[in-house]
């Protein structure tokens, strides 16, 4: 590889080869980095999705050059090599996860099939296929029963059934005449992969295949006789993991679902021991010593304990598109590599920004590691189909100081706290003296301001003057008027966006009140869009049907169309009526 010197990152990075044609489409989850043949150089596995519906292919790169590649049957959903035996020489196996199969390649060639388990199939459906086998019901009754099992059962229909309720009612006779007298199966396909060693923490040693797949299982499988070791049930399908530890001492593996939020699973439990919720969808996860860090869609970058802990958190200047671990023991640095959609790639340790390299197009994956000969090497992909390689310089010294914009430095030094003063001295042996009764006067005092902001809070609700919503996403602000002598009163809600300059929308107005005493005649009215600022006016007419001079509250509810709890709350005091009820 010839080097050129980088330009847009600052020097850390050498140019070692972009080839904006190099037709790759992947991203980081399949791709890896290995020495497949024994020979002490690594080599660069990609599984390439090729269009999306056919040209997926397993492809080997050694240096710049395509040295090998294998037709995939379906688009791979992850790749990771792995020693799945003892035997000398030490050559790793390929292992590519695509549909419901794990295909294993040994020294670039196809070595075994793995096929995940079938899932139970619905009775019900069983039942209705064998009586349109024996043409006791037609298409369109086979369709009804369908939608009446899936509605229904705990179980799901299977991927034939599902595709037999999408078609129109033309295509439903050829399709049953199609697949009738074939059995029915249910089979859930892999989303995920990654490795677990099995006894033994060294580099070379054995490992498991942990899967994720779209049942919300998670599998952990024996390399050598290739059975379930062990399984583990999540609330949702799981898109990316993280595994750390060993199978027969002790291990961790971290799961991000579709659900938006992250589990963490353990060796002793079938089910998540912690769970962190995160405010938007993640979109990257990779473990960094203890800590895991997690991208999310909000163009944030979060840290985390091993418990699920949260750390820190800090906003990127654009989406992320992929996140890969920077891991460079001979220097006993670790950081992330982030790549985000303005066309960079930004290096974390930890919440500090130490390089950022500007690429020609936007990254999709990321690999960093051992490649050829060369220990820091970190090699993308982009959106295009291209690939760049560069080559960290061994001269480069990554600064603890984050150098994006913000509070100096001197301000994480901590302050030169001063010697213990005589009248702390005291105010110790006071305390200790007088503890309980320093304590029972602060409680009376503490029970004092909880019952003084009780009142103020009842006040508030029963007076209902100026309500205001807690709801800090959708800040709005309503006045109610009421009008007229009676029977009949006006009345008129005005209804204010408090937020700077976000609008809201898709809000309905709902009153509650007592139908012995009022009629509305709009019970039910939606508000048009909301801009900052302005109020708007919406108003109904109420009639007094009662003419004995009872009054009462009507309550106002504003809410979104749809749903039932309300954003916003007034309690409105209705004058006596001087004129004849309605009837």
């Amino acid at each position: 590889m010839t080097s050129v010197e980088s330009g847009g990152d600052g020097g850390k990075w050498l140019d070692a080869h972009y080839d904006p044609v190099a037709g790759l489409y992947t991203f980081s989850s399949c791709v890896d980095l290995a020495d497949l043949s024994g020979d002490g150089e690594n080599r660069l596995v990609v599984g390439d999705l090729g269009t999306g519906s056919s040209g997926m292919k397993l492809k080997v790169y050694r240096g710049t050059a395509l040295m090998s590649e294998n037709t995939l049957l379906d688009l791979p959903a992850g790749l990771v090599a792995f020693f799945m035996d003892l035997h000398e020489p030490r050559i790793p196996t390929t292992a590519v996860a695509s549909g419901p199969c794990i295909y294993l390649y040994k020294n670039l060639r196809p070595y075994f099939k793995f096929t995940l388990p079938s899932l139970e199939v619905n009775t019900l459906e069983q039942d209705v296929w064998q009586q349109a086998r024996e043409g006791q019901i037609d298409p369109l009754t086979l369709k009804e029963m369908l939608e009446s099992i899936r509605k229904k059962a705990d179980v799901p229909l299977s991927v034939r059934s599902l595709r037999f309720l999408s078609l129109e009612t033309d295509g439903l006779d050829e399709f049953v005449q199609l697949h009738k007298q074939q059995p029915i199966r249910r089979q859930t396909v892999i989303t995920c992969i990654d490795t677990l060693k099995k006894s033994t923490a060294d580099e070379d040693g054995v490992s498991c295949l942990v899967v994720g797949t779209e049942s919300s299982d998670v599998f952990i499988l024996d390399s050598k006789a290739f059975i379930i070791l062990s399984k583990m049930s999540l609330p949702a399908p799981p898109t990316m993991m993280d595994v750390t530890g060993q199978f027969d001492v002790e291990f961790r593996i971290t799961v991000a679902c579709r659900n938006g939020n992250i589990y963490i699973l353990r060796r002793e439990s079938d089910k998540p021991k912690y769970c962190v919720e995160l405010p938007s969808h993640p979109v990257g996860l990779v473990r960094v010593g203890k800590n895991v860090l997690v991208g999310c869609t909000d163009e944030s970058l979060q840290g985390f304990t091993q418990k699920g802990k949260k750390l820190w958190k800090i906003v990127l200047p654009a989406p992320i598109t992929t996140m890969a671990p920077m891991d460079l023991p001979t220097r006993g640095f670790q950081g992330v590599l982030v790549g985000l959609a303005n066309c960079e790639v930004h290096l974390y340790r930890d919440k500090n920004l130490l390089s950022t390299i500007k690429t020609p197009d936007v990254v999709t994956s990321i690999c960093f590691g051992r490649y050829g000969r060369e220990d820091g090497t970190l090699i993308m992909t982009t959106k295009g189909g291209g690939l760049m390689v560069k080559i960290l310089k061994r001269t480069v010294v990554f600064d603890d100081r984050d150098s994006a914009p913000g509070p100096p430095l001197a301000q994480s030094i901590r302050l030169n706290v001063p010697k213990k003063t005589k009248l702390y001295v005291d105010q110790t042996l006071r305390e200790r003296e007088s503890g309980v009764a320093m304590h029972r006067a602060f409680q009376m005092d503490l029970s004092r301001v909880r019952l003084a902001a009780a009142k103020a809070y009842v006040k508030a609700l029963e007076s209902s003057l100026t309500p205001m919503s807690a709801s800090l996403s959708e800040p709005l602000k309503m006045n109610a008027v009421v009008q007229g002598l009676g029977p009949s009163f006006k009345l008129t809600l005005h209804v204010q966006n408090t937020a700077a300059c976000r609008p809201v929308m898709n809000l309905a107005i709902s009153f509650l009140y007592d139908e012995n005493l009022y009629r509305i005649r709009d019970p039910y009215m939606r508000i048009p869009l909301l801009v900052p600022g302005l109020i708007y006016p919406v108003g109904t007419f109420v009639d007094c049907t009662n003419d004995k001079g009872i009054t009462d509250i009507i309550k106002v509810f504003v809410l979104h169309e749809g749903r039932s709890s309300p954003l916003l709350t007034a309690h409105i005091n209705m004058p006596v009526s001087e004129g004849l009820a309605l009837s």
